[in-house]
């Protein structure tokens, strides 16, 4: 596991800084909130819940669908699915031993009403420990951009989808491969600089979806509806020109942006 990873999950447990509420480690998607008055708590869940949406109109599952989470944290998306999709199934998975324990414990309650519904394994995006052909829906909200291998993770992807299944992925990428990105990004941004975020362009994933043997791959923007929301949560904390505002910065410099990526395997 990556130090940076496991630090950052572990011990630090960035579940618990204010920036992220209600439990989702997410920047959130802020189309549906009014930006031009004074933030509170409940809008900033309501974005991070918003992101999961999205995510999963993208992934549109059908009736009583078998879901897999990514990186899936405390868990608290994988009860969002849950209360959204009435007659899911849904496994969260994460790599963090300690991240797996805090979900546990989270939701021990529903965990004990609806074992059937609703379980957490360890495992990591590139090996996952899960049977092929067992899901209708993969999804990953704001964790690729710490896998260290995307086309690993792309094929385990095909692996454990069901012929139809789709994979909604939701992260931040270089738009593009321009030589200097990484240190770019590291200038800017100390996630990127100690190794927690990794400086990739956002078509090495659509290509090894592809590669993968996924077909359908589409890559959209949605930083528009990211960016300004997520900086004008940080300004409660951070001032201009420190580090954390830097994405923004970097976003209105071409460099990053945050996108949704869906692909499809084929029947």
């Amino acid at each position: 596991m990556n130090p940076a990873v496991r630090d950052t999950y572990g011990p630090a447990d960035l579940s618990r800084n204010p920036v992220f509420a209600g439990g989702f480690i997410n920047f959130g998607h802020w189309q549906a909130i009014d930006l031009t008055r004074p933030l509170d708590e409940s809008d900033r869940i309501r974005s991070q819940q918003d992101l999961y949406r999205q995510v999963l109109r993208a992934a549109a599952p059908p009736d009583e669908p078998e879901i897999l989470e990514v990186g899936c944290g405390l868990g608290v998306g994988c009860a969002l699915v849950l209360g959204e999709y009435g007659r899911a199934t849904v496994t969260g998975m994460d790599i963090h031993p300690e991240q797996l324990q805090r979900a546990r414990d989270t939701h021990a309650d529903l965990l004990r009403r609806e074992p059937e519904r609703l379980r957490f394994v360890r495992g990591a995006a590139e090996r996952m420990p899960l049977e092929g052909g067992g899901f209708d829906a993969v999804i990953s909200v704001e964790a690729a951009q710490h896998f260290p291998d995307v086309h690993a993770f792309a094929g385990e992807v095909s692996r454990v989808l069901r012929p139809g299944g789709r994979a909604a992925v939701a992260s931040f990428f270089t738009v593009d491969d321009a030589p200097g990105r990484s240190e770019e990004l590291a200038g800017l941004l100390d996630t990127f600089a100690n190794g927690l975020d990794i400086a990739r362009p956002v078509q090495r994933l659509a290509d090894a979806f592809t590669g993968a043997g996924l077909a359908g791959v589409h890559v959209e923007s949605i930083g528009r509806h990211v960016w300004p929301g997520w900086d004008l949560w940080l300004s409660r904390w951070w001032a201009p020109e420190t580090w954390p505002r830097n994405f923004l910065r970097a976003y209105e410099r071409g460099i990053l942006d945050y996108y949704l990526v869906t692909a499809e395997r084929p029947r």
